[in-house]
């Protein structure tokens, strides 16, 4: 090589270097600025859920119990962790598109993560369930679910169990009947109020500038501005409002009608529950039908359905790294 042709290849070198220096100016992001962009809109999960304050030990023991006990289903053969796992360190769901019950029939919408659900307002995607308690007596008597066919065979099975009396007796002191079908939720829900998560991203709003490395900042940053956090906002980021599902470009499926069902009024059609994204990229697949089978999609079509705009491949990066950093330090995918 020539000294003519070694400056010009050093010119050049020098040129972009220059540039790629001036690109990575322009990505870089101020942690602490982006911090107060970000806590104006979404706080860190507090340390204890609605109504803990109230739940004895002995309640949580019983309710956990309760959680994981197939004898409440008809057939013996579901229990409320079967699509809803939080043993071994999972995510609270089965990462099925829709679960499988007792009897082997699949229900119609994605089973929620138990985690944190504690902090939304209502419970199921359509609202129906106003807190965890009431959430809880659903599933028992489902006939798709745990199939069982009244609360007299639930109360039966507990009472001729050689434990549950003792327990329910130290849960709910000073009742004269404490086995019954309300005390059995209210165990349930005691539990789940228990299961709280977390995240790097709590630790980053938190002060702790070093918790999201840069394509994490830089998808938070988008996340802000982009459009998300109209609906994706507070500690849960989401499960906080309803909203319409296809509301610029409608969702192709169009036979769950969502909480119209629940209030017969027709300006809740296709309207749900806007679901947590905390520990989402654990939680697949998404939507309330479970139609997108990963992060990436679902990300695709909710800034197109929900927001009327086509993200590059770039942007949808940036936004499911950012999203990465909310799931659980500890906790993985059931598959």
């Amino acid at each position: 090589m020539n000294q003519k042709t070694f400056l010009m290849h050093s010119s050049i070198l020098v040129l972009l270097g220059v540039a790629l220096s001036g690109s990575a100016a322009e990505t870089s992001v101020d942690a602490a600025a982006l911090r107060a962009k970000a806590v104006s809109v979404i706080q860190p999960l507090p340390d204890k859920m609605p109504g803990a304050e109230k739940d004895l030990p002995a309640a949580i023991t019983l309710g956990q119990k309760l959680y994981f006990d197939k004898r409440m289903s008809e057939n013996g053969k579901q229990s409320c962790n079967d699509c809803h796992l939080v043993d071994q360190n999972r995510a609270g769901v089965d990462n099925e598109p829709t679960s499988v019950g007792a009897h082997g029939k699949r229900g119609d919408r994605n089973s929620p993560t138990t985690l944190n659900a504690g902090f939304h307002f209502t419970q199921f995607w359509d609202g129906r369930a106003k807190d965890l308690v009431e959430q809880a007596k659903g599933p028992v008597l489902n006939p798709v679910e745990m199939a069982m066919p009244d609360e007299k065979e639930v109360i039966k099975r507990l009472e001729a169990d050689a434990s549950y009396p003792k327990l329910f007796k130290a849960a709910f002191p000073g009742e004269d009947q404490p086995i019954n079908y309300h005390n059995f939720a209210r165990a349930v829900a005691a539990f789940e109020r228990t299961l709280i998560t977390h995240d790097r991203f709590d630790d980053f709003l938190k002060g702790d500038d070093q918790a999201l490395n840069a394509p994490e900042l830089q998808g938070l940053n988008l996340f802000l501005t982009v459009g998300c956090t109209t609906c994706h906002v507070g500690p849960t980021i989401g499960g906080n409002m309803y909203q319409k599902v296809g509301l610029v470009h409608p969702y192709a499926n169009t036979n769950d009608l969502g909480r119209f069902k629940v209030t017969s009024e027709d300006g809740d059609q296709y309207r749900f529950k806007v679901p947590s994204l905390r520990n989402v990229a654990l939680t697949y697949p998404y939507f309330h039908d479970g139609k997108a089978g990963d992060l990436r999609s679902a990300v695709k079509q909710m800034a197109y359905m929900q927001l009327g705009k086509e993200l590059t491949d770039s942007e949808i990066s940036s936004l499911t790294a950012f999203l990465n950093s909310l799931s659980d330090k500890t906790r993985k995918a059931a598959k």
